[in-house]
Parts: structure tokens; C-alpha cells; sequence
């Protein structure tokens, strides 16, 4: 799959493949991992994570982007939980609204600061 490299774009793939409940629809042999089997995830499923085409690099702490899999780091509210602390405390219905929570909250910051430098640009 090509890497997308539109973060706003990405985010929207995201927000939609969660909408269609795909995070809820099993794979082989467990339920689909938040992030990394998506349609925005650029690794090959038998490979490491190739963090220089991940789009979602941009959100995760610069201390994260050494783990293994850097998406599951990325803080997704204001008590600082991601995807990785989730796994371990919450259910999948508690991660798919927490991410749900933090793509709409993303993608309308990013429409805002587009939005306004769009204008700024356009006022110059």
C-alpha cells in the first residue's frame, strides 16, 4: 500500500475505517490492532514498523519514536493515554472511543490551522 503522507488525509482514512466498526471485524485470529491495521499503516505485516513513512510520526513524542511500534505512544487526551497504556487497562470498545475522541478532535484542529493560514495567506 502506498504511504500517505497528508496527516489531515490520513486522519480521515482513520476516523472512517473506525466508523465502519473494521477495528471490530476479527482478523484470522484476533481483532485488528488500532493503528497498525489500518489502511494508513505503511509496514508490511511481517515487518517492523518503517517510522519514516508513517504519517502518524508527527503525533507520537520524540522519546517514543524508538519503540517498536511508535503509533501505539501517541498521547490521545489529557490524562496522557495511548493506545499502548489502553491495551493493558481498557476494553476495545473504551480504546475505539478514545480514539475516536482524539481523530475528531485532531483532524478539526488541522482543518482550523489550515483553514486559518489558508486565509492569512489569501489576506497577504
Amino acid at each position: 500500500m502506498p504511504s500517505i503522507k497528508n496527516p489531515l488525509q490520513a486522519l480521515k482514512i482513520e476516523l472512517e475505517f473506525l466508523q465502519k466498526g473494521c477495528y471490530r471485524t476479527p482478523l484470522a485470529w484476533r481483532l485488528p490492532l488500532f493503528f497498525e491495521d489500518s489502511p494508513t499503516c505503511p509496514k508490511d505485516r511481517r515487518c517492523a514498523c518503517p517510522v519514516a513513512d508513517c504519517v502518524l510520526m508527527g503525533f507520537v513524542p520524540k522519546e517514543c519514536r524508538h519503540e517498536a511500534v511508535p503509533c501505539r505512544h501517541i498521547p490521545l487526551n489529557d490524562i496522557g493515554e495511548t493506545v499502548d497504556s489502553l491495551y493493558r487497562t481498557g476494553t476495545n470498545e473504551e480504546i475505539e472511543q478514545t480514539v475516536q475522541s482524539w481523530l475528531l478532535n485532531t483532524i478539526r484542529q488541522l482543518e482550523e490551522s489550515s483553514g486559518s493560514s489558508s486565509w492569512n495567506e489569501r489576506a497577504a
